[in-house]
């Protein structure tokens, strides 16, 4: 893989952050190859009082500083998730073996042969299902595998496979060959689609028409793909026109007035009950949006920047700094002051 790249500049004016749960699946790969997290999480910025805190969370810039430092160390693109690692060029391998097919089904074809010869762990098939097609990661041995392992490894592949078919790739549904874990209310950013558990295979599923594109990719644009590699497995886009992403959208441009309901749904032209009803459906809420922008606003400052926690109430419409502090405990389970870390180190 190339030099380490600079987090997209989208990242920036949205923030994202990712739950510690997946931070332990980093850490959890890096000691199995004998290393002790502590080093890592204070050069990528992360307090390592926080690993243990359940609700937290750490900023995506954060989160890729620590998939390189981890990768760099172990000379793994996989970050020790396997019992061999996937030595570095092994994702462009994947890309570059399914680039040699001109149509899309017999490309992810391809990659899913790549990427069963490249590891001993999991066996990754194209499965047509109906209208649906997935692509399948069926657990290989009868020891239990951590959910990391899928749960980075269906990341990776969706990114690869969107690539594959031109950029972008709607999943209908997510499955997952593990039980329900507790930290699954985090999985809306990083898995955005309706989501099943204790499933024989974990797989990613999309509508089967997308098969008949066709693959056309040149060196540059490989090369491109092959650079934006970690965070392009991680930075989750926010763009379309989902009813999320409108109030999303509109929340972070009314900063710092941080509009209500009544005021955000007239923006969008509907009325408040049909925008509590939209959102409904989707699974969230007006609150839940807002409150989930705020927290990721505050991770992201706490761990870049000097400012006061009056300040930081002020810019996220909290009456006062002990208000903002008590909001930002039920967020995440921990005190703002935990956040205050170091910079990222060169």
């Amino acid at each position: 893989m190339p030099a380490k790249p600079a987090t997209a500049a989208a990242a920036k004016a949205a923030p994202f952050t990712v739950s510690m749960a997946l931070v332990r699946g980093i850490v959890a790969g890096a000691s199995r190859r004998g290393h002790r997290p502590d080093g890592f999480l204070q050069r990528a910025g992360i307090a390592p009082g926080l690993l243990a805190q359940e609700g937290a969370r750490v900023t995506s810039d954060q989160y890729i500083a620590l998939m390189w430092r981890v990768l760099e160390a172990l000379g793994d693109e996989a970050l020790g998730q396997f019992s061999r690692p996937l030595k570095r060029g092994s994702l462009e391998l994947i890309a570059r073996l399914a680039l040699t097919e001109r149509h899309a089904e017999p490309a992810l074809r391809r990659m899913c042969q790549a990427f069963s010869l490249l590891q001993d762990n999991l066996e990754l098939s194209l499965v047509r299902d109906g209208t649906q097609v997935g692509v399948c990661l069926q657990p290989l041995g009868s020891e239990p595998q951590p959910n990391f392992r899928h749960e980075f490894s269906l990341r990776v592949l969706w990114r690869i496979t969107a690539w594959l078919l031109g950029g972008s790739l709607k999943v209908q549904r997510f499955d997952f060959a593990f039980a329900r874990p507790d930290y699954a209310g985090d999985y809306g950013e990083t898995f955005p689609a309706p989501l099943r558990f204790d499933q024989q295979a974990s797989a990613f599923w999309f509508d089967a028409a997308v098969l008949q594109r066709c693959c056309s990719r040149d060196e540059q644009a490989l090369q491109r793909f092959v650079a934006s590699w970690p965070s392009a497995a991680v930075i989750h886009s926010r763009g379309g026109d989902s009813i999320e992403s409108r109030v999303h959208a509109h929340l972070l441009q009314s900063r710092p007035a941080w509009v209500g309901l009544e005021a955000a749904a007239c923006a969008l032209h509907m009325s408040p009950p049909t925008l509590q009803r939209k959102l409904a459906l989707a699974g969230t809420s007006f609150q839940a949006i807002k409150d989930e922008l705020r927290r990721d606003i505050a991770v992201s400052r706490l761990g870049t920047s000097q400012a006061s926690f009056t300040d930081l109430a002020a810019d996220l419409g909290f009456a006062d700094a002990a208000a903002f502090q008590r909001a930002f405990k039920g967020w995440t389970g921990s005190p703002p002051g935990m956040y205050r870390s170091r910079p990222l180190q060169a």
